[in-house]
């Protein structure tokens, strides 16, 4: 529930429906239609191997869709590494999978150069970061080094070994997992780094009928881990996300959408048209500009596999925690009462009028 209590505002209502689309061609009905397709193949992968947690289904779907990264929070056995591994075997592309530990060098991840005596020359080693889907399984073990390399791949798209710059695949997605309850051997990521990451979700423990059901399948199927080549063979392919993720380019966007995305952002750091009285006192550091992009492109994703060629403010609140719960830094006053940055979310949320 939120912290800060508002004033009741009155709404308003503005058109959302497309006059003048942005970004090139409007979106046709088959555009829409084969997303539409696309986007169930993906949710029928996760039925074979997921039970329950549409939450974190849907925020991996649509953030491949706007092709971002995204960060995988949970305590152990909840099944993180399953969600992101069905999803990046969902996708005829390449995938890596790297266990991050402390003694893990950035010449482990990206690679390196081997000097050949038979040329008498150096050769360059790609690591495995280079690759169309990367899991960093428990990446908050990573040193800081590493993680600086980690830094450099998903913000500029590319690596750099011995000075020459090698770009990535694409498309190209990071899923990052981490514990959040284990202190020894871990590094806290820094703001830089966890604010390149679109999306951090948070999963939850399942229901009772949830783990029965997903007791059940684990039986049905003979082992723990699922094998990527016994689900259906109805994978995407490269060409696929291509097309999904420059259809949600192409979803218009109304100018009250982007004011909302904008105003949410300004409020979580003491902004914004309604700023919330005393947020000093809980919040160190607000959600950057580039929080107001990826509602925006999220929105534009959601909308897509939603069938319209138009964002609606739900599409945009429906991911406003999963967006800015990393990107918020508390005070230390806050975090001594309790307080979470989910919390400061649903403030803002109540805060800011939908428009």
């Amino acid at each position: 529930m939120p912290l800060i209590p508002t004033p009741p505002h009155m709404p308003e209502q503005p058109s959302l429906a497309p006059a003048n689309p942005r970004g090139g061609h409007p979106l046709a009905a088959e555009d829409l239609s084969r997303a539409h397709v696309l986007a169930d193949r993906l949710r029928s992968r996760f039925a074979q191997t997921l039970v329950g947690q549409e939450t974190l289904r849907e925020s991996l779907i649509v953030t491949l869709a706007a092709g971002g990264h995204i960060l995988i929070e949970s305590v152990p056995g909840l099944a993180k590494t399953t969600a992101a591994q069905t999803l990046a075997t969902s996708v005829s592309g390449t995938f890596k999978r790297v266990q991050c530990t402390p003694d893990l060098m950035p010449s482990d991840l990206v690679g390196t150069q081997v000097f050949d005596f038979s040329t008498q020359r150096f050769s360059t080693q790609i690591g495995p970061i280079h690759a169309n889907f990367v899991l960093l399984d428990e990446i908050n073990r990573s040193n800081a080094k590493t993680q600086s390399a980690m830094l450099e791949a998903m913000a500029e798209g590319a690596t750099t070994i011995g000075g020459e710059r090698i770009a990535l695949p694409k498309p190209f997605m990071v899923i990052a997992t981490q514990n959040p309850i284990e202190e020894e051997g871990t590094f806290n990521l820094p703001e830089a780094q966890m604010d390149r990451f679109m999306m951090k979700a948070v999963m939850t423990y399942p229901t009772a009928d949830e783990e029965e059901r997903m007791l059940e399948m684990l039986t049905r199927r003979g082992s723990d881990t699922f094998d990527p080549l016994t689900l259906n063979r109805d994978a995407l392919s490269i060409q696929d996300v291509e097309f999904l993720r420059s259809c949600a380019r192409r979803v218009h966007v109304s100018d009250s959408c982007l004011r909302y995305a904008v105003d949410l952002a300004a409020t979580s750091r003491g902004a914004g048209t309604h700023p919330l009285r005393d947020l000093s006192a809980l919040v160190r550091l607000g959600a950057s500009p580039r929080a107001s992009i990826a509602l925006v492109r999220i929105g534009q994703a959601n909308a897509l596999l939603a069938g319209r060629d138009y964002v609606i403010p739900e599409d945009i609140k429906s991911f406003v925690h999963e967006v800015l719960r990393h990107r918020i830094v508390l005070t230390f006053e806050a975090m001594a009462d309790g307080v979470s940055a989910d919390q400061v979310v649903d403030s803002v949320l109540e805060a800011v009028p939908v428009p």
